[in-house]
C-alpha cells in the first residue's frame, strides 16, 4: 500500500482590519503602520513647531510702557508696587513683619491705582518717617516697657489701622463714586489721613522718647510715659511737625493745594486729640476689652480723613474744587 507523502503547505495568515492609532492621556500619541516584513512599526509623529519667543527688546518696552501707564491701571499699579517692593525689601522687613509686608503691598497698590505715583509717595513718605520715629532710642523704650514689639515692626493690623481710611477714598476714587466734583474731596481725605497717621506715630514715639513730663489729657495729671491717653509737649510739637512735613510733601506733588495741606494739619491736630481722649476714657477699660490700639487709629485715621472732607466742603466752600 503507497504511503502518503505530506508535504507542508505554507499558510497565510488570516486578514486584520489595519491598526488605528492607539492614544494614551499620559503619552505620546504614536501613528501604528505595518510592515510587511516585520509586522507593526511604531512611527512618531512630527515634533510640535516651537513658538518664537518674543525679543528681550521687545519685552523690555512692554513692560516699560506698562509702568509709564497713565492714568494709572491695575496692571501698572501692580508692577510698580512689585518693581519697588523688590527694591526697597530691606527698608520693608525693618518696619514690617511678613504679613505686615503683604497688606502693604495691597495698600500700595490700591494707592497707585487711585491717584497715581504721587498718592504712593505719601504712602511711603509716612512709612519712612514713621519707622524712622519708631526706631529712635527703641532700647530704652523697650528698657521702659513702652515700645512697639517685635522692635517696632508692625504686623497687618497695624497697617490695616493705618491705611483704611486711606484705601476707603481710593475705592471712592477709583469707582468715581460722586463723580468729578467729589474726585477732588476723595484725595483730599487720602492726604489727611495719613497726616493724621504720621502725627500720630511721630507724637506717641517721640514722647516715649524725649517726654520729660507725660500729662493725661483728660485731667492733666502726671503719668507715666506710654499711658494711653498721655501727651507730652514734645511729642506734641513733633507730631504736629510731622503732620506739616507730610501735607507739604502732598502738595509739592500736587495732591493737595495750600490751603487743602493746612486743612489736612487741622485736621490731623484735632483728631489725635480725639483719639487721646478716647485712649484716656474707653481704652483698656473693662467694658471696651475689644478697643485695641488698631481699631482706635482706624477711628483716629477716619475723623481726620472725615473732617478735611467737612472742612473743605464748608469752610473753604465745594466751588473751590
Amino acid at each position: 500500500m503507497a504511503s502518503a507523502l505530506l508535504i507542508p503547505l505554507p499558510i497565510s495568515p488570516p486578514l486584520s482590519p489595519p491598526l488605528r492609532p492607539l492614544r494614551s492621556l499620559n503619552a505620546v500619541p504614536v501613528i501604528l503602520t505595518r510592515n510587511p516584513r516585520s509586522g507593526v512599526r511604531r512611527t512618531p509623529p512630527p515634533p510640535p513647531k516651537a513658538t518664537p519667543l518674543p525679543e528681550p527688546a521687545v519685552l523690555q518696552e512692554s513692560l516699560l510702557d506698562l509702568v509709564r501707564a497713565s492714568p494709572p491701571t491695575w496692571e501698572s499699579a501692580v508692577v510698580n508696587n512689585l518693581l519697588i517692593f523688590v527694591v526697597g525689601s530691606r527698608i520693608l522687613l525693618s518696619g514690617l513683619t511678613a504679613s505686615g509686608i503683604g497688606v502693604a503691598f495691597l495698600l500700595g497698590t490700591l494707592s497707585w491705582r487711585a491717584f497715581g505715583p504721587s498718592g504712593f509717595l505719601i504712602v511711603a513718605a509716612y512709612f519712612v518717617i514713621g519707622t524712622a520715629a519708631t526706631k529712635v532710642k527703641i532700647t530704652q523704650k523697650e528698657a521702659l516697657g513702652v515700645a512697639e514689639k517685635r522692635r517696632g515692626r508692625r504686623g497687618p493690623g497695624s497697617v490695616i489701622g493705618s491705611g483704611a481710611a486711606g484705601c476707603v477714598c481710593a475705592f471712592l476714587s477709583i469707582y468715581d463714586i460722586g463723580g468729578a466734583a467729589c474726585a477732588a474731596l476723595w484725595q483730599l481725605g487720602f492726604i489727611a489721613s495719613f497726616c493724621t497717621k504720621l502725627s500720630d506715630t511721630v507724637s506717641s514715639e517721640i514722647g516715649k522718647a524725649y517726654g520729660k513730663t507725660t500729662y493725661l489729657v483728660t485731667t492733666f495729671k502726671v503719668v507715666p510715659r506710654g499711658t494711653e491717653g498721655a501727651v507730652s509737649m514734645e511729642g506734641t510739637v513733633a507730631g504736629l511737625l510731622a503732620s506739616v512735613l507730610l501735607a507739604s510733601i502732598g502738595y509739592f506733588l500736587g495732591e493737595v493745594d495750600l490751603s487743602q495741606a493746612a486743612i489736612c494739619v487741622l485736621a490731623s491736630q484735632i483728631a489725635n486729640f480725639g483719639e487721646s481722649l478716647i485712649g484716656a476714657t474707653l481704652q483698656e477699660k473693662n467694658s471696651f476689652q475689644w478697643l485695641n490700639n488698631d481699631i482706635v487709629n482706624v477711628i483716629n485715621i477716619s475723623i481726620g480723613s472725615i473732617l478735611a472732607i467737612l472742612m473743605q466742603q464748608f469752610i473753604l466752600g465745594h466751588e473751590q474744587l
